[in-house]
């Protein structure tokens, strides 16, 4: 089938009916009301109000085809190329992951806590640059560095730094290879949303996650869960100044055992639960 009718509401009624086997309402008025406001450049309340709004025959295509990609799960923010993070558009594809709304609660984190003028930060595994570009633009005079093993991700981020006007140093570096290394200068924050997810939870993801985002960037083995905080926190004794703090994402299951990667060198650590009420940062403060 293929919407023909070039009114609002005729292809509200097609987006529905083309779509509502595989989403709940709610999910889908939030996927037309994006979708709408993406094709039409209408604001929600233009679109709700629907004033007799006709479209052209370049804008129903561009319905079919999300309507086509959503059948096949394809995320909404691929199928646009862009998702929203803490108030700002980033470019995305398939070689980043979607930035969440756990993240932006990471960043309200840090730029709550920081109490340094000038800080000198890095964010590992960088990914879309969503961590490293907010945190530039959100504190002040920041000097931000920004790593990953991804070429491609890396020139993602690279896009969204030009784009949103950010300071940001980006690096390709594959921290489980070169922890242990120097970094440039000393740093003030370190922080990394690094891969948590275990091989064992595939099964428990749906398929827009699973089919569309980038495994290097999801997945641990199972038999080694905390490899990458392990790493970093062997990266961070290094690099960071005395009382220089280490902030990490981490899967709900770890928020003890991440603490205890760093109760020998760190004090003041905390684990923070995310709006969802679960494990979901834990940050603590290099010992003098």
């Amino acid at each position: 089938m293929f919407v023909t009718r070039n009114t609002l509401k005729a292809i509200k009624e097609y987006f529905f009916s083309s779509l509502k086997n595989k989403y709940e309402k709610m999910e889908l008025e939030s996927l037309y009301l994006i979708t709408a406001e993406e094709i039409l450049n209408l604001n929600r309340t233009e679109i709700r109000l629907d004033k007799g709004v006709k479209l052209l025959e370049s804008e129903l295509l561009k319905f079919n085809s999300v309507i086509k990609g959503l059948k096949k799960d394809i995320p909404i923010q691929q199928l646009f190329g862009k998702a929203p993070f803490y108030e700002r558009e980033f470019v995305i594809d398939e070689n980043v992951l979607i930035p969440r709304q756990e993240t932006e609660e990471l960043i309200q984190l840090i730029v709550e806590k920081n109490k340094i003028d000038s800080p000198r930060i890095l964010d590992i595994g960088t990914g879309s640059g969503a961590i490293a570009i907010s945190l530039n633009l959100e504190i002040n005079n920041s000097k931000v560095y920004a790593l990953d093993v991804s070429e491609k991700a890396l020139d993602i981020a690279k896009k969204n730094k030009e784009l949103l006007n950010g300071k940001v140093e980006f690096l390709k570096l594959d921290i489980l290879k070169e922890s242990s290394s120097k970094f440039t200068e000393k740093l003030d924050l370190i922080v990394s949303n690094p891969p948590y997810v275990l091989n064992s939870e595939k099964e428990l993801m749906l398929s827009n996650v699973l089919d569309y985002e980038p495994h290097l960037a999801l997945f641990v083995e199972d038999a080694n869960p905390l490899i990458f905080y392990k790493k970093i926190v062997d990266f961070a004794l290094i690099n960071l100044v005395e009382e220089g703090i280490l902030y990490f994402e981490i899967n709900e299951k770890y928020g003890e055992e991440v603490a205890g990667l760093m109760q020998n060198n760190f004090n003041k650590i905390e684990i923070i639960k995310d709006l969802n009420g679960k494990d979901r940062f834990v940050f603590g403060t290099l010992s003098s």
